[in-house]
């Protein structure tokens, strides 16, 4: 299965990240990428960028070394009701938002409270993507996620570093197994990212790739495969 998108990375403005939009691009051309999703962290995270920077997004270009880029954000979910830290002037601006939960913005809560703020971060008109669904420090009704997924249009990630053994969101990999049998039995598509801080991990995905041979998840319904179709499959984009 060839991926030709990385639909989740980091640069320096996040903070915690260690290489800049040009190295990633760089990169990604390198590895045969002909999509990049620049999704630096939301001003809700601590000591990561100002609400400016991503109101200034457009100043970059379409395409970077042969490499088409979506101008985006990695918005975190604020309370149990799904709030996010970004207002729908600027989200409606950009090419795609995903939507995670992080600790140092929301307390793990009980299964029903953390199901609750992620379906209705789910129903937010420009959430594009659910970030790394599966970190078992927020327990959740992962059927309700996936009736979530469905009805919203708001594609689920099956995010790379959530399956680096002793990462901080070991765990998750039984979890996004169920999720993906899920997304077979309906025929319902995923996206792929890295969730890359630093360039070495653009375009890896190589423990993703286990995953998907292990429940023989089709190449259909994995839309890396096929950037143009990934494009148009974002929730902003349906029915353009």
């Amino acid at each position: 299965m060839k991926l030709f998108a990385d639909m989740h990375t980091h640069s320096v403005i996040s903070r915690h990240a260690y290489s800049t939009i040009d190295e990633n691009t760089r990169y990604a051309a390198q590895k045969g990428l002909s999509l990049l999703a620049v999704t630096d962290h939301a001003p809700g995270m601590p000591h990561t960028s100002c609400h400016a920077y991503f109101a200034n997004l457009h100043v970059l270009p379409e395409r970077l070394h042969g490499v088409r880029l979506l101008r985006g954000i990695e918005l975190n979910i604020m309370d149990y009701d799904g709030q996010v830290d970004m207002d729908d002037a600027i989200l409606s601006r950009l090419d795609i938002a995903i939507a995670s939960l992080h600790t140092p913005c929301i307390t793990p809560g009980s299964k029903k409270e953390n199901t609750r703020a992620c379906i209705k971060a789910m129903e937010h008109p420009w959430v594009d993507v659910l970030g790394h669904p599966g970190d078992p420090r927020y327990p959740m009704d992962y059927d309700e996620i996936f009736r979530a997924s469905k009805e919203t249009g708001c594609l689920l990630e099956i995010n790379n570093a959530s399956l680096t053994p002793g990462g901080y969101r070991g765990g998750s990999a039984e979890h996004m197994e169920y999720l993906l049998r899920l997304c077979m039995e309906e025929e319902v598509p995923v996206v792929v990212g890295s969730d890359a801080h630093f360039y070495h991990a653009i375009g890896e995905f190589s423990l993703t790739e286990q995953l998907f041979e292990k429940v023989d998840f089709p190449a259909s319904l994995v839309l890396n495969t096929q950037p143009q179709r990934l494009i148009k499959s974002l929730k902003r984009n349906r029915g353009k």
